[in-house]
C-alpha cells in the first residue's frame, strides 16, 4: 500500500535529527523508494523553509525550524503543501510507524487550526520541475555526493551564464538546495576560488580518483550569510533611497536578514545592506525602475547609470 508523501517526509526528518550520515541512497533505502524520489523529497522539505544541506551525509542547519507539534493553520498548510507536492511513493517497512507519527502531528493542532483546516477550500499543489533539464541533472547529484564523501576531485563541463561551456576541475564541499534549485559549492581551481555551481547547468561530469585536502572549513550554515541570495564576492556597503509606490514597498516587507530601513517624512525610505558581491543585488534594484536611486558603492551606481542610458539608447527608436 502506497504511503502518503506526507508521511515519508516526517519519516526523513526524523531520520535527519538522529543521524548525521545519510546519503540519497541511504535514505532511499530505509524509505522503500529510489534515489530520484528521495532528491525530490528534499526539494518539497527546502521548499518548505527546512534549511537541508549535504555535506558528508544530509543535516539539518537549524532544529528549531517549527515547534514540536503546535503549528499555526498557515505553517501546517505550507508544510502540507510542500509534501504533498509529488505522487506516492510505494513502501511497507515503515507504514505502520509512520502513520503514527502522521496521527501525532495532526493530534498537536490547535483547536483554532483544526476549524480553518475543516473550513479551507482545497488550495493547488506545489509544481516540481519535472522538466529535461532536471532529469539530467538529477543523473549528477550520486556522483557528486559520493565525490564530496571521498574528497574526490570532479571533473565537468559547466554552462555558465557569463561564459557560456567551460571545462574545469573542482574540489566539492556541499550540496544546498535554494531558489528553487539544488547548487554544489567547491573550490575551482581554474578561478583559483571557491565558487557556486547549479547542477542543472552541468552538461558532463567526471569523478576522478585524484583525491584533495579541504581548503579550509566551511559552515554551509554560515557560507551564504552576506550573499544577497546566493553568490558571494566583495563585501560592499549598498544604499539606496527608494521612492514612490516602491519605497512602501520596501517598508512592508523583510528583504535581506542584515537590512536597515529608515523612513522619511516625504515618504521616501533609505536601504542600507552589506552584501557579498553586488551582480544578485544589481538585478533587483533594476526591478524598481526609476523609483530606486543607489547612492553607494559609486561603482554600483555607475554601472545602474550605464544600463540607464543603454536602454535609453535602446527604446529612443
Amino acid at each position: 500500500m502506497g504511503m502518503p508523501k506526507y508521511d515519508r517526509l516526517l519519516y526523513i526528518l526524523n531520520l535527519l535529527r538522529s543521524r548525521k550520515t545519510l546519503n540519497a541512497e541511504r535514505i532511499a533505502r530505509e524509505c522503500g523508494v529510489t534515489e530520484r524520489s528521495i532528491y525530490r523529497d528534499i526539494i518539497s522539505l527546502s521548499e518548505a523553509n527546512i534549511p537541508i544541506y549535504y555535506d558528508r551525509g544530509y543535516k539539518l542547519a537549524s532544529d528549531n525550524f517549527l515547534p514540536p507539534l503546535n503549528f499555526t493553520f498557515e505553517e501546517y498548510r505550507c508544510l502540507k503543501l510542500a509534501l504533498e507536492s509529488s505522487p506516492l511513493a510505494r513502501t511497507g517497512a515503515n507504514a505502520s510507524l509512520l502513520k503514527q507519527i502522521r496521527a501525532k502531528v495532526e493530534a498537536g493542532l490547535s483547536e483554532p487550526t483544526r476549524e480553518k483546516k475543516r473550513t479551507a477550500k482545497d488550495t493547488a499543489r506545489i509544481d516540481i520541475d519535472t522538466s529535461s533539464a532536471r532529469r539530467q541533472a538529477e543523473k549528477f547529484y550520486g556522483p557528486i555526493e559520493q565525490a564530496i564523501d571521498d574528497q574526490r576531485c570532479i571533473e565537468m563541463a559547466y554552462e555558465t551564464i557569463d561564459h557560456g561551456l567551460t571545462e574545469r576541475i573542482v574540489e566539492p564541499c556541499f550540496i544546498v538546495f535554494r531558489g528553487h534549485a539544488f547548487y554544489f559549492v567547491a573550490y575551482c581551481r581554474m578561478r583559483e576560488d571557491f565558487r557556486t555551481f547549479r547542477i542543472d547547468r552541468v552538461r558532463s561530469l567526471v569523478v576522478l580518483d585524484k583525491e584533495f585536502r579541504p581548503r579550509m572549513e566551511i559552515d554551509p550554515g554560515d557560507y551564504f550569510e552576506n550573499s544577497w541570495r546566493l553568490y558571494t564576492g566583495d563585501l560592499a556597503e549598498v544604499a539606496i533611497r527608494f521612492h514612490g509606490p516602491s519605497a512602501r514597498v520596501i517598508a512592508s516587507g523583510k528583504h535581506h536578514p542584515r537590512e536597515v530601513v529608515e523612513c522619511s517624512e516625504d515618504g521616501s525610505v533609505m536601504y542600507r545592506v552589506s552584501v557579498s558581491g553586488t551582480d544578485e543585488i544589481r538585478r533587483w534594484i533594476l526591478g524598481f525602475g526609476d523609483e530606486a536611486e543607489v547612492l553607494s558603492p559609486p561603482s554600483l551606481r555607475e554601472e545602474l547609470g550605464r544600463v540607464g542610458l543603454d536602454l535609453a539608447s535602446l527604446y529612443s527608436g
